[in-house]
């Protein structure tokens, strides 16, 4: 026979018949030693005060717990104090100094970059543009052109700032910084052609803008050669196939121009597996300049863009234009470099 015994059971946990009370702005106002108004422009428009009184409200934050009800401060000021960021996907090492310097910009001037991924497809693109307008910010910055004319005439609508980026138009939504892909297309077949070679070969991923740059090269060539085509985002196994499927059309080669660097670093790889020497056999050149393009074995001819800058200069102009100051330029050209390294040397 078993004797069970019985433990005692403790009493279960009630909740305090008085929770503590949350923190006000008053109290972060009084641990800081400012008034509240300084308090509330400090987390708010740190532009207008002292970085010690930056520093103080913000220990005071710190201590109290505070936690600033941004719906009620957007309800009294007409502003959320966000902007909408659309980006293809975050994980692209091109777009990530762009990301980083947008981030740091707006959150100087107190503003907050919420992001969200298009994945490339139109129809996501406008249904995202919909939730994030729909959460009222006070500015949006798009990765490309806004494709989707509704989507373009609707921005319109609101008249809050837009920033289109990393492409260029002369009929901008709202405002834009970027270059132009259909230039970069050409600048390196012109490199290419500048070179001697004659045998060439393009891999590039599907979407909008690297279909532009395609364009762009066989156009300065003056005729199509061997091309693969793969659904972006490009990454390194696709280079792989791109580059086998380009070597099948053409088994002579001289040079092959990839989307993305990490496109073109499967390109390279796929090339030494069979024995080809890069550049010794054939020449390839990537697009971005990602941070690890310099230091590849062999390191990677690249086309350069000011990622950083083009993320600056789009936060300023939401900034300038949520200030209410006039903007100079709606249309900012930051162009682009080919930065030769030892994939393309003779």
């Amino acid at each position: 026979m078993v004797t069970l015994s019985l433990l005692p059971v403790k009493p279960t946990m009630r909740p305090p018949a008085h929770p503590p009370k949350a923190a006000t702005l008053h109290d972060v106002a009084r641990e800081a030693g400012v008034s509240p108004i300084t308090a509330s422009r400090a987390l708010s428009n740190p532009g207008v005060v002292s970085d010690a009184t930056i520093e103080r409200v913000r220990e005071a934050v710190a201590r109290t717990g505070y936690i600033p009800n941004l719906l009620a401060g957007g309800l009294k000021s007409k502003r959320s104090m966000t902007v909408a960021g659309l980006v293809p996907v975050v994980s692209v090492p091109q777009f990530i100094p762009t990301i980083r310097a947008l981030t740091d910009t707006l959150d100087a001037q107190g503003y907050q970059l919420i992001l969200g991924q298009t994945g490339y497809a139109n129809s996501r693109e406008e249904k995202l543009l919909n939730t994030m307008i729909s959460r009222r910010p006070d500015g949006i910055v798009v990765t490309g052109l806004v494709s989707s004319q509704a989507a373009r005439e609707q921005l319109q609508r609101l008249g809050i700032p837009v920033v289109e980026m990393w492409d260029l138009s002369v009929h901008p939504v709202d405002m834009v910084v970027g270059f132009s892909h259909l230039k970069v297309g050409s600048a390196i077949a012109g490199y290419f052609l500048a070179k001697g070679w004659r045998r060439l070969g393009v891999a590039t991923g599907d979407d909008l803008r690297a279909s532009t740059r395609r364009d762009g090269f066989w156009a300065a060539v003056g005729h199509e050669g061997p091309t693969a085509v793969v659904p972006a985002p490009s990454n390194l196994e696709m280079g792989r196939r791109a580059m086998a499927e380009l070597l099948r059309k053409d088994p002579k080669l001289e040079a092959v121009y990839c989307s993305s660097d990490e496109f073109a670093q499967g390109a390279i790889i796929e090339a030494q597996s069979r024995g080809l020497r890069v550049p010794g056999d054939l020449a390839v050149c990537g697009f971005g300049d990602a941070d690890f393009a310099a230091h590849l074995l062999p390191s990677l001819t690249t086309v350069q863009v000011d990622g950083a800058a083009i993320g600056r200069l789009a936060a300023q102009l939401i900034i300038d234009r949520c200030a209410g100051r006039a903007v100079a330029q709606r249309i900012i050209e930051v162009g682009f470099q080919i930065v030769e390294r030892q994939s393309t040397a003779p």
